[in-house]
């Protein structure tokens, strides 16, 4: 059965594909973009409350080296598959090494509605997920490391938004105690509508960017489909090495499957304005989300289920 947070990313395809009109605020889509990475910094600060893993470390540790090679399964495909130049390969193999908050928020919405549990300290590795494939990225593009511009490495990673909203949050509700279930009201019992409407937005966008694909954009269909596949392959195997439970191992999985369309774009165009941004998004948000919403998602809470079972 189709969940009904998911319909609503399907409505907003639909109607975008048939031309329909439907004025979706840009500041509420912000909003909405803010409210999901501070709620779940918040469920995961609650969460650690109450369970404090010591092996958080060596995990993390795993985590951010599982980032770094993402892209660099990626890049060598674009390259000498896609036959794309070294500038485009390294912009989307980066989009592809890092996470969409999106597509975690799903997974997160789908496991509480199944009542599946999952490990508290989850969102840090959502955090830890957005850099690491950015700076490889520019690496794999520029070719060498020294090309990298330091400045930019360091307020990436001092000031990126999602990373400050998602962290900041987790340790407020670490540290503040019992005070912080004034909050729940608000941004834990909202969560699935206000993720609703944030599908419908995104339903909206791939839409338009799936009107954009050429009749010669084969390779980018069948890499859009086929990168989410290794990535929730290569983060289940993760998983299970790190002995996650079952609702872990899909969250795991759905991290490796997930293309970011929002830090990732934002850094390439500020330290790679010569690669083609459309290539990118049209990939991430017009092919991969949508498969990962519909398909990867509800595929890999269910293999993890079986492997756990």
């Amino acid at each position: 059965m189709l969940d009904a947070v998911v319909a609503f990313f399907l409505l907003g395809i639909i109607s975008q594909l048939l031309g329909a009109k439907l004025n979706f605020p840009e500041g509420l889509y912000k909003f909405l973009s803010m409210f999901l990475m501070i709620a779940i910094g918040l469920k995961g600060g609650i969460a650690l409350q109450q369970h404090v893993d010591p092996v958080l470390l060596p995990m993390s540790l795993a985590v951010i080296a599982f980032g770094l090679l993402l892209p660099l399964i990626a890049f060598p495909i674009l390259r000498y598959v896609g036959e794309f130049n070294r500038i485009d390969a390294g912009a989307i193999a980066a989009h592809y090494g890092s996470v969409s908050v999106a597509t975690y928020a799903v997974a997160v919405s789908l496991l509480d509605a199944k009542n599946i549990e999952y490990e508290a300290y989850f969102p840090l590795f959502v955090v830890l997920l957005e850099m690491p494939a950015i700076i490889v990225g520019l690496i794999l593009a520029r070719g060498s490391l020294a090309s990298i511009n330091a400045t930019f490495v360091k307020k990436e990673l001092v000031a990126n938004q999602s990373i400050l909203l998602m962290l900041g949050s987790l340790l407020i509700a670490y540290f503040a105690g019992e005070s912080v279930n004034k909050l729940q009201p608000f941004f834990i019992d909202l969560f699935s509508g206000v993720l609703a409407l944030f599908l419908l937005k995104m339903g909206l966008i791939a839409g338009e960017q799936l009107k954009k694909l050429k009749r010669d954009s084969v390779f980018l269909v069948s890499f859009g489909v086929f990168m989410p596949m290794v990535g929730g392959l290569a983060g289940l195997g993760l998983g299970y090495v790190l002995q996650f439970s079952a609702g872990g191992l899909a969250l795991m999985a759905v991290l490796g499957a997930s293309a970011s369309y929002i830090a990732v774009p934002a850094a390439m165009k500020e330290s790679l304005p010569e690669a083609n941004a459309g290539i990118s998004i049209t990939s991430s948000l017009g092919i991969s989300f949508p498969f990962n919403v519909v398909f990867v998602v509800p595929f890999f809470i269910a293999l993890a289920q079986f492997l756990r079972a």
